[in-house]
């Protein structure tokens, strides 16, 4: 890293940021490391302060790197919004409205618009003052009815009744932690308004060139959509293009998905990069002339801004810009450059204007697909030879995809849980459409208002969409297109790495170090495994999950479970949200589903039904009983003669706790999601002043009890 200073100045800010995430609280860590740094290099400098030339202190650049550690502290204590003593999140009185401007453009949902506010003051009433608006900060996203509305529009300014609740935290366990997400961009809460909550009362755009890049945007859109017919073809050219994916088919989502080819689907830095490689071959010629860098460098700016700005000014597409540009400044200026520095250098000045991107996984997946593919590829590339131009092409391609998915596929597996098997096939096809499907947007954008040539784009553009749907849908129809079910923690994470960073520098540099410390970290690899392998094959467990509004039971032994629900099979979404990561975590591929609607035979589930009515079912596995009661009122004053291991209240059964008297005995009462929250949580709270021991998924997340 000697010739690559700013790697290591990144890496001291990364340890900063990460340093008050932890542990934002611990105030003596920055103040720490300000004070020794400051000392180890004043130190330095009077030590060596009259000698000209000056040798490399090491001491000295400890304490520089201890600075920057501080910094990056203190940039995150500053950009995390929590902070400020006027956010949202520490109103402790009643809030009766509050007023926002949208500050990002809204998004289409299947039924809602999704809207991001940004809260200027709030409403309260107080006994002496009727009304009382005091300055207020905050951001709430709002979910919106689009039954009867129009898309709102960036910069307007609306006044909302009613408070925004708190985001939940993950109530499931592996479920996806929406909350923490929410809280890298300073959002806390959520409100889902009706059309009177809310009021349009000003048009006030908080940036005018986010404004101009939002009117960029819907143009573009237009122009697709008048040039490019057909709504799949649509729908593909405006998620690429433009990063919107509300015309996107669940079916045609999916096969990218499994296909390895998702990452296609959102604007980000495999976009700029390709833009950038195609204009580099492209206007190749520039370089040639006099002052031809210069010129080059101008033209590469202009369109990779331009598509910037068609994207609205997307954040993953931001950050690759900004480092595309200091590629593109480092080569007109003439100057040597290391492609890590240039790398390090993008970060580092990103992380100082939005410090929580480093746990953005666009992020970490941009910065090492690119770190990885400049280091490796090359030397992969060279390995072989062919005598053919096209065949040298698809080598190239192939060596591309095979670079950036060794880097990545740690990553991909610890957010997304699966494996793309069939990588090599669609990348390769993916990449090259996309080099021809992204320049030729370009130039339909720009040439929309040119009678005939616009058509003719429009066409082609089309044409490039179709056959980039076919090859990826075609892939992701093969057998096995895609290993589900995968699961890496934080610990195997880093071991995995640890092995393909040692392992890629034995083969290199045939060093005895580099051995060891792969066989090492393979053998606690390995051991950590063998160990989550025995664990999964000898877990026996009852869980009731939260599933919004619906009853999930789950009885799993070993690596099967069985799941009793009264969700929709149609309804995979809300499976593959709130349940799929937990069976995964669980080493369970899929469980055997049994609709507690309808009563099942033994030999279909393995879990026997000693009596199922419209009123309750009563379950019974490996000796434990479980009764899931649907209405306690009526006529009907059934009762059971013994004691039930599980109750589990549905569907607002209960109601007050008399009604169990001289009914049913339970070891543990539990209430899913299926009840209306206000009537649960009353309950509860009337529970505890009973001393009665009972569960809400809503309040405390999934009951899981091993047996």
């Amino acid at each position: 890293m000697k010739g690559s200073p700013f790697v290591r100045y990144v890496a001291a800010l990364i340890v900063g940021v990460v340093a008050y995430v932890q542990l934002p609280n611990v105030i003596y860590i920055p103040v720490l490391a300000l004070c020794l740094g400051l000392g180890l290099w004043a130190w330095g400098q009077r030590q060596w302060a009259k000698q000209i030339i000056k040798p490399i202190q090491v001491g000295q650049s400890i304490g520089g790197l201890l600075i920057l550690m501080a910094l990056g502290w203190a940039i995150t204590y500053q950009h995390t919004a929590i902070n400020r003593p006027d956010n949202i999140i520490h109103v402790r009185d009643t809030l009766r409205a509050y007023e926002g401007v949208i500050v990002s453009q809204p998004e289409e949902r299947a039924k809602t618009y999704r809207v991001e506010l940004d809260i200027r003051r709030g409403l309260w009433s107080v006994a002496s003052v009727p009304k009382e608006w005091k300055p207020l900060s905050g951001r709430v996203i709002v979910y919106l009815d689009k039954a009867t509305l129009k898309m709102p529009t960036y910069g307007e300014v609306w006044l909302v009744s009613g408070a925004p609740r708190l985001i939940d935290p993950p109530l499931n366990p592996g479920e996806f932690n929406y909350k923490r997400y929410l809280s890298y961009r300073n959002i806390y809460h959520q409100q889902y308004l009706r059309p009177f909550q809310r009021q349009v009362i000003a048009y006030d755009p908080p940036s005018p060139i986010t404004r101009w890049a939002t009117t960029i945007n819907r143009w573009a859109d237009s122009v697709f959509t008048r040039q490019v017919g057909t709504r799949a073809e649509f729908a593909i050219v405006n998620a690429m293009i433009l990063g919107v994916r509300d015309d996107l088919d669940a079916d045609l989502y999916r096969s990218y998905s499994v296909a390895g080819a998702i990452h296609v689907l959102s604007v980000s830095g495999l976009h700029v990069g390709i833009l950038f490689k195609v204009l580099t071959i492209l206007l190749g010629f520039l370089a040639k002339r006099p002052r031809g860098k210069l010129a080059l460098a101008v033209v590469q700016l202009a369109i990779l801004w331009f598509y910037a700005l068609i994207t609205g000014f997307s954040p993953p597409v931001l950050r690759s810009a900004g480092m595309f540009t200091l590629l593109i400044l480092a080569n007109a200026s003439g100057r040597q450059q290391r492609l890590e520095n240039t790398l390090g250098a993008s970060a580092f000045f990103i992380l100082c204007f939005d410090p929580y991107a480093i746990f953005s996984a666009g992020f970490q997946l941009s910065y090492l697909a690119v770190a990885g593919i400049g280091a490796w590829q090359p030397a992969l590339y060279q390995s072989f030879t062919f005598r053919h131009k096209w065949a040298n092409r698809l080598w190239e391609l192939t060596a591309v995809a095979l670079v950036a998915q060794l880097i990545t596929f740690p990553l991909g597996i610890f957010y997304f849980h699966q494996f793309p098997t069939y990588f090599l096939l669609a990348n390769p096809v993916v990449i090259g459409l996309s080099e021809i499907l992204l320049p030729l947007s370009m130039a339909t954008l720009a040439l929309s208002w040119v009678p005939y040539a616009n058509d003719a784009l429009g066409w082609l553009l089309q044409k490039i969409a179709w056959m980039l749907n076919g090859a990826v849908t075609g892939i992701g129809q093969l057998p096995g297109a895609a290993w589900e079910g995968l699961w890496l923690t934080p610990i195997t994470l880093v071991l995995v790495y640890t092995i393909i960073v040692f392992g890629t520098a034995l083969l290199l540099t045939r060093q005895r170090a580099y051995l060891w410390a792969t066989c090492i970290a393979a053998y606690l690899l390995s051991a950590l495994l063998v160990w989550e392998n025995y664990d999964q094959a000898n877990q026996q467990k009852i869980a009731v999950h939260f599933l919004p509004h619906r009853t999930a039971v789950s009885l799993t032994e070993g690596r099967f479970s069985t799941l009793l629900t009264d969700l929709d099979t149609a309804d995979q979404r809300s499976y593959d949200f709130y349940l799929k990561n937990t069976f995964s975590q669980w080493g369970v591929d899929r469980p055997a589903r049994i609709d507690i609607r309808y009563q099942p035979t033994r030999a279909q589930t393995g879990v026997s039904t000693i009596y199922q009515s419209q009123d309750y079912a009563l379950w019974v596995w490996r000796g434990k009983t479980f009764l899931l009661v649907n209405k306690l009122t009526g006529r009907t004053k059934w009762k059971l003669p013994a004691v039930v291991d599980y109750l589990i209240i549905r569907r607002n059964a209960l109601r007050e706790w008399e009604q169990l008297s001289g009914r049913v005995v339970a070891r543990h009462i539990v209430f899913d999601d299926s009840n209306k929250t206000p009537l649960t949580d009353r309950l509860v709270a009337e529970a505890r002043k009973r001393n009665i021991a009972c569960y809400s998924v809503r309040q405390m997340g999934a009951y899981v009890a091993d047996l």
